[in-house]
């Protein structure tokens, strides 16, 4: 279906934590080769949230430069994604709302379906475009990826917040129909209502993501989709960085055209950049992953980009989007890089005092530390609400 007017992420910015633990910390404390983290996996470094910084005021830190830069007229939805919700009723999106002023003529829903929300989010915007073009829509995935301690999953550990302004003849990245789409129920990572950490089945994690690869893009090409050989680059949902290559071979292997390394490491080399050194940011992961396509590739103008999202349980989409051109006036690089490098290193035994940190259920009067050192912070929890402060 054609339609006159372009519609996608107009523009793009994304927050992470206060702190990060190096992986040859863990490595150090565990006992385990280097190799394992650095060339196993492909991670090098997680992000870990300070006592006082979770999900909201990751998503407020990230969405902030937006509103800044474009003002808030024109935003009257807020879409959240994540799969670390702070609450069973009310969306940690209205928090966002407030922290950030927005007018109260907006509506503000969270969606959840584990690492996929944000692309559900995605489209969800597009439509209420296409609908009113006059309108904006903000979509956040912000999520804390958090397993046991000396388990299996702990390396993978990550923790950001990606904020995308969706409009009409957007500056940085045209979406594209037809969009391929999957869905099979699979038991490879869940987390029940009772439990703080994941529980995750890792090979049969990897096997779903493989299957989901397929069958999102057999259903892409069905719906008339753009030839493998049309992308300049893919986007893939990063739960660790080396994932991504893997689900790529399996596609170009599903293709019949064999793996050929150094079209691998050119189709995707660029998007690991953020991904290996904040860790799994879960719904975020994939458009972190397009943050770092786009902050270091010399020229996609006009070029396609493919995004693989996938969200365990399972559901995936694959989805096309273009690069506008003059997209590169718009990138925040600079800003970027620098939540990146801000982060204070924690030796491994302030990193499990974090981790284990957490509330008391108990409705009384509980500060939290004032640890961070960004815009937004929460500030307590009494009488079991959240007080999220502005600095």
């Amino acid at each position: 279906m054609a339609h006159d007017r372009a519609v996608g992420i107009h523009d793009l910015s994304f927050a992470t934590t206060e702190f990060v633990l190096a992986h040859t910390v863990l490595a150090e404390h565990n006992g385990t080769d280097i190799d394992k983290y650095h060339h196993g996996i492909g991670q090098r470094s997680m992000s870990v949230p300070a006592a006082d910084e979770d999900i909201v005021t990751m998503a407020a830190t990230a969405a902030a430069p937006i509103v800044e830069r474009h003002g808030s007229d024109g935003i009257r939805t807020v879409l959240f994604a994540t799969e670390s919700s702070i609450d069973q009723a009310k969306s940690a999106g209205i928090y966002v709302h407030t922290l950030l002023g927005l007018h109260s003529a907006t509506r503000v829903v969270e969606l959840k379906q584990a690492c996929y929300g944000a692309t559900a989010a995605l489209q969800f915007a597009i439509g209420l475009v296409r609908r009113d073009p006059a309108q904006r829509v903000l979509v956040i995935a912000a999520d804390v990826s958090k397993y046991e301690l000396d388990s299996p999953g702990e390396a993978t550990q990550g923790a950001a917040a990606v904020a995308m302004l969706v409009g009409a003849d957007p500056a940085l990245v045209r979406i594209e129909e037809p969009s391929g789409v999957f869905t099979a129920d699979v038991m490879d990572f869940w987390r029940p209502n009772y439990r703080e950490a994941a529980l995750v089945d890792g090979q049969e994690s990897i096997g779903a993501y493989l299957l989901a690869v397929q069958g999102s893009w057999k259903d892409y090409t069905e719906q008339g989709g753009r030839a493998l050989d049309d992308f300049a680059a893919f986007c893939y949902h990063q739960p660790f960085t080396k994932m991504a290559y893997k689900a790529h071979r399996q596609l170009l292997n599903h293709c019949g055209h064999g793996v050929d390394e150094d079209r691998v490491s050119r189709d995707l080399a660029l998007t690991t950049a953020y991904n290996n050194v904040i860790g799994n940011s879960y719904t975020a992961s994939v458009y972190l992953a397009l943050a770092a396509l786009l902050d270091q590739a010399d020229d996609l103008t006009d070029r396609a980009i493919g995004f693989l999202s996938y969200g365990s349980g399972s559901v995936a989409e694959f989805f096309a989007g273009t690069a506008v051109p003059g997209y590169r006036d718009h990138l925040r690089t600079k800003a970027h890089r620098e939540a990146i490098d801000r982060r204070t290193p924690v030796d491994h035994a302030r990193y499990r005092g974090l981790h284990e940190f957490s509330f008391p259920a108990d409705g009384g009067d509980h500060r939290t530390p004032a640890e961070t050192t960004g815009p937004f912070r929460l500030a307590a929890l009494r009488d079991h609400k959240r007080v999220y402060e502005t600095r």
